[in-house]
């Protein structure tokens, strides 16, 4: 019995040991086993927390594309809108272009017009020199002088320019003046004429004539008596110091000058004006044109009259010369005073719807000449 107690003593023993260690174990997997549920909260935890940052992810992602469906909307729209706008703009582009195209069209078209107006109404003719008489003081315009004499300032002139209507004779053509208008109404009736020279007959057309406007203007000019222009004058020092020898060279009495009253001068150009304070010197220095001023190793100076012109009065006027035909087509079938004493021949006689002729002038082949109208006559000049 004691043996079995013994060993089941011992057993006994051994049984305890092993309930303290599997005490000691169940401890140990409690502890794990809390720490597995301590891991499993917070992980579950965490779990939570992703899913509701994946939902705020997902929420956030889902308004960022709705964002993105608006701007790409708006930009769509705007892109749109951008390329109506340039559509738009490429249109009115095409249309200023266009008008642009007119405007330089109508330019063109205004400046050929001013271009041929200009030429209608411009005077060109070289004026043969012409002595003038002097005719009567302006006593409005004089002044008087300290021993009571009247002086007058300034000279002046008054010229009438009246251009005479014209038009150019070309060869084959002649020019017919007959002393009643109705003769020169009959003849411009006619479709043509037969005119017998010799043995020969020609074919003549007559023609109405359309004069240019003319014009008649006056000019008038007032020449300074106290001041003067010169000219080639370049500034080789100061203009101050140019200004004063200018000043004192035209001062001396020596050299043909006298009291200066004011300077002009431009250093610019080299030009200026003098103005004296009596009458006479700038007359005086005029006729010789030339000055010699002291400056540097001295200088030789271009002297002129001033001028002041004014244009007055300017008229046109136009006409139709009632009285004149133009006949074209002639052929030189003979010299040329023969065949125009035959073309007035012909054209005095009544039966060839003619009358008294005033005056006629024909021109030959490769020839011209120009024809002056005036009042109730003709007058034929070579050009």
């Amino acid at each position: 019995m004691s043996e079995e107690h013994q060993v089941n003593g011992e057993s006994f023993s051994t049984s305890a040991q092993q309930m303290a260690d599997a005490l000691e174990e169940l401890k140990t997997w409690k502890k794990k086993v809390e720490a597995a549920d301590t891991e499993n909260s917070r992980l579950l935890l965490e779990k939570m927390d992703a899913e509701d940052e994946k939902k705020k992810v997902q929420q956030e992602t889902t308004e960022l594309m709705k964002v993105e469906e608006q701007l790409t909307a708006e930009f769509n729209k705007r892109m749109q809108a951008i390329q109506e706008e340039m559509v738009h703009l490429h249109n009115a582009k095409q249309d200023l272009q266009k008008k642009l195209q007119n405007y330089k069209e109508q330019l063109k078209s205004k400046k050929a017009e001013a271009d041929s107006l200009q030429q209608r109404f411009k005077i060109k003719a070289q004026i043969p020199k012409k002595k003038m008489k002097f005719t009567h003081v302006d006593e409005e315009a004089a002044g008087e002088s300290e021993n009571g004499q009247n002086v007058v300032p300034n000279t002046r002139a008054v010229f009438t320019i009246t251009q005479r209507p014209s038009i150019l004779l070309k060869g084959g053509q002649a020019l017919i003046t007959f002393e009643e208008e109705k003769v020169a109404d009959q003849i411009l009736r006619l479709a043509k004429c037969s005119v017998t020279c010799d043995r020969s007959k020609i074919d003549v057309k007559p023609h109405s004539l359309s004069l240019d406007p003319s014009v008649k203007f006056e000019v008038h000019i007032t020449v300074s008596k106290k001041t003067i222009k010169f000219s080639n004058a370049p500034p080789i020092m100061p203009e101050e110091r140019m200004r004063d020898r200018l000043e004192l060279s035209f001062s001396k009495p020596s050299h043909g000058g006298g009291e200066v009253e004011r300077v002009e001068y431009d250093s610019k150009t080299g030009t200026g004006r003098i103005t004296f304070l009596n009458t006479g010197v700038a007359e005086n220095l005029v006729l010789k044109q030339k000055f010699y001023v002291s400056i540097g190793h001295g200088m030789e100076v271009n002297v002129a009259p001033l001028f002041q012109f004014q244009l007055r009065k300017f008229q046109t006027f136009s006409g139709v010369p009632k009285r004149t035909v133009l006949l074209k087509g002639i052929q030189d079938v003979m010299d040329e005073e023969d065949l125009q004493d035959h073309l007035e021949i012909h054209f005095q006689k009544p039966s060839n719807y003619g009358g008294e002729v005033e005056s006629i002038k024909y021109v030959s082949a490769g020839k011209e000449l120009t024809a002056f109208f005036v009042e109730d006559s003709a007058e034929v000049e070579a050009q």
